[in-house]
């Protein structure tokens, strides 16, 4: 049976157990739950703290986990990125007072508080800054301000717990994060690994995508099956109008009220859109 660890808690859980839910396995209905076996799909899921998952991965006592690229990294395991799950975005960077610290340059000798220390310390030797790594579990926004460190390092989504705490972002970002399907050095090449993957593929893309239809005048099929390309191509039909098709395409989600807007414009008509549940390309 293929064992998968997928986190217990934070802002990682809930979307993780949701993307499993649209593959089509079963999970937890009580969160004290920390197994959930799912017999029809041969997979158990085993619920973990989410800094924890890429070393029972990457040690073979799992053989798939869901977790931060920025755990991944810090924990130093010998785990890899299979996929990337579209999920929990972040970027990791350094931050600081901007009369403090602007640049890289600045920080040599200085403290820099982070809950993420492997990831840290491997940034400043590649650039070759001594500075003092302070870990810390959590709220490192307030290290400074509490006299602990000069500099932080820490996962910025929008921005605004920084700039509540009065800090300025330095350099460029340390780290793009996001949710990622890991697997250990000696996972399995067996179907179930083949299977859950290609299914979480198939729900990103659903994510992704829409279905659309729409009818046009045989003569401006070509501008529009332009703006309609699909992932192969569209699926065209004859209507019983004559000198009129049916078209049907897959377009991204993000731009399929621009394309409706374009195709109305040229002539379609009887223009649909439809959500795509899951899809297998």
């Amino acid at each position: 049976m293929l064992r998968i660890a997928v986190p217990n808690k934070g802002t990682l859980a809930a979307p993780a157990a949701q993307m499993l839910r649209e593959a089509g396995y079963r999970q937890r209905t009580d969160p004290r739950e920390l197994v959930c076996p799912d017999p029809d799909n041969g997979v158990e899921f085993f619920y973990l703290r989410p800094r924890d998952i890429a070393t029972y991965v990457g040690s073979g006592d799992l053989q798939l986990g869901i977790t931060g690229r920025d755990l991944l990294v810090d924990a130093g395991e010998p785990a890899v990125e299979l996929l990337d799950l579209d999920f929990g975005a972040a970027t990791f960077r350094l931050a600081a007072r901007p009369d403090s610290a602007t640049d890289l340059a600045d920080l040599s000798g200085r403290r820099i508080a982070t809950a993420y220390p492997g990831v840290l310390a491997a940034y400043l030797a590649k650039r070759g800054v001594a500075a003092e790594v302070v870990r810390l579990d959590g709220a490192v926004e307030n290290a400074i301000r509490l006299g602990v460190a000069d500099v932080i390092a820490d996962l910025v989504s929008t921005g605004a717990t920084l700039r509540q705490a009065g800090l300025v972002p330095i350099g460029e970002p340390i780290l793009e994060s996001s949710a990622i399907l890991i697997g250990g050095p000696q996972r399995p090449k067996n179907g179930g690994v083949t299977q859950l993957r290609r299914r979480l593929e198939g729900v990103l893309v659903a994510r992704r995508y829409v279905m659309l239809a729409y009818d046009v005048r045989a003569d401006l099929l070509e501008p529009a099956t332009a703006l309609t390309p699909g992932i192969e191509s569209p699926t065209i039909s004859p209507l019983h109008r004559e000198g009129w098709v049916a078209v049907q395409a897959m377009v991204r989600r993000a731009e399929v009220h621009r394309i409706m807007d374009e195709l109305y414009e040229l002539g379609a008509r009887a223009i649909l859109v439809t959500d795509i549940h899951a899809c297998r390309l």
